[in-house]
């Protein structure tokens, strides 16, 4: 079965930089679009980054843009955020997660989920 599980989420100062892991296990068959969300306490979930199979393709929220870097390291089996510039409306739950249809921003395309990693900016 497969599994995605996040990893390098905490508590940083605001300015500061993050890099976030999505290891896969086992295989996605055609979930080949891999994408990131988050979610803070009391709002609803947010499209962050997504990116396909050949890295050829990037889907940006313009709240991250300049900011926030998606790649993948296909032979690793893992997908990274790398979030430079960190404020504190940036603090949430990042999931990641697969689609096997669109790179899209809506979280209706994805449809395998990891179950996320805590992520904290101090202002």
């Amino acid at each position: 079965q497969v599994q995605l599980v996040e990893s390098g989420g905490g508590l940083v100062q605001a300015g500061g930089s993050l890099r976030l892991s999505c290891a896969i296990s086992g295989r996605t068959g055609n979930r080949h679009v891999m994408g990131w969300f988050r979610q803070a306490p009391g709002k609803e979930r947010e499209f962050v980054a997504a990116i396909s199979w050949s890295t050829t393709n990037t889907n940006y929220a313009d709240s991250v843009k300049g900011r926030f870097t998606i790649s993948r390291d296909n032979a690793k089996n893992t997908v990274y955020l790398q979030m430079n510039s960190l404020k504190p409306e940036d603090t949430a739950v990042y999931a990641c997660a697969a689609s096997n249809s669109y790179i899209g921003s809506s979280p209706t395309y994805y449809n395998l989920w990891g179950q996320g990693t805590q992520v904290t900016i101090s202002s």
